[in-house]
């Protein structure tokens, strides 16, 4: 995926093709945390049970939204210097939901999938008893 943003968009770049694949496993690994954030904050956005913890979770959540963005950009320039440069605000914020939605489809594909073979796993448990 990150080849692709390096092709098409030219202030993304990535020097060699064994530091996109780091830029990419590391990409990932942050977005992970960032989502596994985010949802705790939602979460807690849910669950709050007054107004005024609502609109402080809602800040939180606003904050953190541009904030990883930062992050990945400082994350990735400090492991990998001038080896990688993922361009400004925009093209890393074209570049996460690029990613988040290349993570939708993935699960969407592979959910049918795994739940079909989870329900004929128990099918064939049953049938054996």
């Amino acid at each position: 995926m990150l080849n692709l943003v390096t092709q098409f968009l030219p202030s993304v770049i990535a020097e060699t093709f064994a530091i996109s694949l780091l830029t990419a496993i590391v990409l990932k690994a942050t977005l992970e945390l960032i989502h596994l954030a985010k949802g705790c904050v939602v979460h807690r956005i849910r669950s709050a049970s007054t107004v005024p913890v609502r609109i402080v979770t809602v800040l939180m959540l606003v904050v953190l939204l541009p904030l990883s963005k930062i992050l990945v950009l400082e994350l990735i320039g400090f492991l990998f210097g001038n080896a990688v440069s993922l361009g400004g605000f925009v093209s890393v914020t074209l570049l996460i939901i690029t990613l988040v939605l290349a993570r939708l489809g993935v699960r969407w594909l592979l959910t049918p999938y795994t739940s079909r073979a989870a329900s004929d796993r128990l099918d064939q448990n049953h049938s054996n008893l």
